[in-house]
């Protein structure tokens, strides 16, 4: 079954038995052995091209693999496994959850999907504030999500900050609204393809090689300092800055404190991955294991797999999937 026509068959208030938060290894690991025991799964996955393995430019200790193969490779293998066996894909963010009753809900810009069990795989490129002014103006006009928050900004000018992947998964959304768009990033050049989605905005400055120092205002953001490689600096005039810079900290920022956690890391029993929320399980990087594998990922996914189907149907033990169910 492919993403668009699992699409198709979507129906409102639909209860899901699973929901997988994050579409990278360990979400997508779990999501094929999830319909294989004949679970009704979603997968909620924010960018296919921007998670950890989605930028490794080669794997190649991957069991069953036997050559080099890129990570946005492998994980197209992962996904079309996934949909061949009935999960339905769709792309968006988590934005929040309420996982105090049942069946559990988790909210998108979109729409809002309800699950009997939820497994977390959202990973752990997340990142604590570290430009200067930038925790000072969350919310008044520095912002993560131009969904969210783009229609805020017509007619002015903004920037867009960070890793080009990300930035070009919402320019178009972006460049809509404004008047003005700063790209700041510091790749050095721009792939080929990448030059052409901008060049579709003529109102689009690309600023290679630079980053932002600073974010000024009073009230609300009113430009940016940013510097070249060379440090030489510059203040643009902004109104907004959308920034999308990765780091090593779990995407937890949509609980909202709905599971117990400890040094921004989701406690769980790693024996079955199961969290302080029955029915709500945590995989993958966003666990802050010590080894970071993609094949301890996919481990973990089968294992919170296993666990959902046992929890929702009531069993003594997991359930092993050694033949077609």
């Amino acid at each position: 079954m492919s993403s668009e026509s699992a699409q198709n068959d979507y129906k409102p208030n639909k209860i899901y038995d699973v929901v997988i938060i994050g579409g990278g290894p360990a979400g997508l690991s779990a999501a094929i052995y999830a319909s294989r025991s004949m679970l009704n799964t979603l997968v909620i996955d924010k960018n296919p091209n921007a998670g950890a393995l989605a930028l490794a430019h080669k794997i190649e200790n991957y069991p069953g693999i036997p050559s080099a193969i890129p990570g946005i490779e492998l994980l197209s293998i992962l996904r079309k496994q996934a949909e061949s066996f009935g999960t339905r894909i769709i792309k968006g963010m988590a934005s929040g959850v309420n996982f105090e009753i049942e069946p559990k809900e988790i909210y998108t810009n979109e729409d809002t999907y309800s699950a009997k069990t939820v497994i977390i795989a959202t990973g752990s490129m997340g990142r604590k504030p570290s430009i200067p002014g930038e925790e000072q103006f969350r919310g008044l006009g520095v912002s993560y999500c131009a969904t969210c928050d783009a229609a805020f900004y017509k007619n002015q000018d903004v920037a867009s900050a960070g890793e080009l992947p990300d930035i070009i998964e919402e320019i178009d959304l972006i460049a809509k609204f404004a008047r003005k768009v700063y790209i700041i990033t510091r790749n050095k050049s721009l792939k080929q393809e990448e030059a052409e989605i901008f060049k579709r905005h003529p109102h689009i400055e690309v600023k290679l090689g630079c980053s932002v120092k600073e974010i000024r205002g009073s009230e609300n953001v009113s430009s940016l300092v940013v510097a070249d490689a060379s440090g030489k600096e510059e203040t643009l005039p902004a109104r907004g800055v959308f920034i999308y810079l990765r780091g090593s900290q779990p995407v937890v920022d949509f609980l909202y404190g709905a599971l117990k956690m400890e040094d921004g890391c989701i406690l769980l029993n790693s024996k079955d991955m199961s969290t302080s929320v029955k029915g709500v399980f945590a995989i993958g990087d966003v666990t802050c294991r010590k080894i970071r594998q993609v094949v301890v990922s996919a481990s973990e996914g089968c294992i919170a797999a296993l666990s959902a189907e046992q929890f929702i149907n009531r069993r003594e033990r997991a359930r092993s999937q050694w033949s077609a169910v």
